[in-house]
């Protein structure tokens, strides 16, 4: 139940955009509708396995080594592991954020988990080759430089702030 109102409101956007390709005319619904089942049959396989995953890290991975390396009392240590993790976590949301919920479900602490999303979006290492293609290698490297300390700091301050929340995860 937790997802019904994200569902909901994500359905209400889809089918306004059905309802605006139906009034354009010219085939355009059915045309969105294909190329919607055509995205549907490529990313389930990548959708499945990183729910999967996510899944068997919460039962795999012993509770003592999430609780020492990515756990509330991990301290530091967790929090910058998980700035490195996030920062070579490979793929989009429908891989890491999968990920992300095993980790909570298995005992790691918000400021790792945190510090592991911040890490991910905003200085991923699978993106460099293609923002130093696009922008240039002194931009980049500006870019990194500049970023280096952000997750670090956003797991820090979530974990002072927010680190006794309980969260309910559906995983």
């Amino acid at each position: 139940m937790k997802l019904l109102l994200p569902t909901l409101i994500l359905a209400a956007f889809a089918l306004t955009a059905l309802a605006i390709a139906y009034y354009q005319g010219d085939g355009r619904h059915i045309e969105g509708l294909r190329r919607a089942l055509n995205l549907t049959i490529m990313v389930l396989p990548l959708i499945f396995f990183a729910l999967m995953l996510a899944g068997l890290i919460q039962v795999i991975i012993p509770k003592e080594f999430i609780a020492n390396w990515l756990g509330g009392q991990s301290g530091m240590k967790g929090i910058l592991l998980g700035s490195l993790l996030g920062a070579l976590t490979p793929g989009g949301p429908s891989v890491t954020l999968p990920l992300a919920a095993g980790f909570l479900g298995a005992g790691a602490s918000i400021g790792t988990m945190v510090s592991f999303l911040t890490a991910w979006s905003i200085m991923n290492i699978t993106r460099v080759p293609f923002e130093a293609g696009i922008l240039g290698w002194k931009f980049t490297l500006i870019h990194i430089a500049s970023s280096f300390f952000l997750p670090p700091l956003a797991g820090y301050i979530a974990q002072i702030m927010f680190g006794d929340v309980k969260l309910e995860m559906f995983l």
